[in-house]
């Protein structure tokens, strides 16, 4: 949970103001809970020594996040979201306008994932990895790249010859690797620079 500690001489909008500049968000997700309060010697002057939090749920607050964008494309939706383990969540969402949130090669879901990945991660202190899945694309892509990967390996151990895949976004590239982890006959790296890293599977040495 991103937090801060600073002193003020009232809890009103301009301690939120402060506090939302500090941790870089929007201050209707701050808490501010007093620590400490502290009085001049006369006792005509007071000041408070406060926590500022940030309180903010990854799957309620990323869901509502979603459905304001979609909102304002004017886009009905049906979200889920759940945990896959303790670092990566998934946002589902099914619409009647599918194909258009996905875009060409899924580059609009591309692009909405960032948004909402960033979006998220301003707001916690841990890093987390979103991920977004529209109309079940994201799951079918995966079915794909599982079949490739095994094909290209099949392939490279009767050729004894290494194979380039394609160009592959991170999510893209976790699959491969982790489809041929197990095999004792090849070994995958990641090769290329940003947005334009592939995939390379080779024989193993052995």
């Amino acid at each position: 949970m991103k937090k801060i500690q600073f002193e003020t001489k009232a809890l009103n909008d301009q301690a939120l103001a402060y506090a939302a500049k500090e941790l870089r968000v929007n201050k209707d997700f701050i808490e501010l809970n007093v620590l400490e309060e502290k009085k001049s010697m006369l006792g005509l002057n007071k000041s408070y020594v406060v926590e500022a939090r940030v309180d903010f749920d990854i799957i309620d607050d990323g869901i509502e996040y979603l459905k304001t964008m979609f909102k304002n494309m004017d886009i009905e939706v049906i979200i889920e979201a759940k945990r896959l383990d303790e670092r990566h969540v998934l946002f589902s969402v099914e619409s009647k306008e599918n194909p258009i949130l996905i875009g060409k090669a899924g580059k609009t879901l591309d692009s909405i994932q960032t948004i909402l990945k960033n979006y998220i991660n301003a707001y916690i202190e841990d890093y987390h990895i979103i991920l977004l899945d529209i109309g079940g694309y994201r799951e079918q892509r995966k079915k794909q790249l599982e079949i490739l990967a095994t094909k290209t390996a099949m392939e490279v151990i009767n050729s004894k010859t290494p194979t380039r895949l394609s160009k592959m976004n991170s999510y893209e590239r976790r699959i491969i690797h982790t489809k041929l982890s197990d095999w004792r006959d090849v070994s995958t790296k990641s090769e290329g620079e940003e947005p334009n890293r592939y995939v390379v599977i080779e024989p193993r040495l052995k």
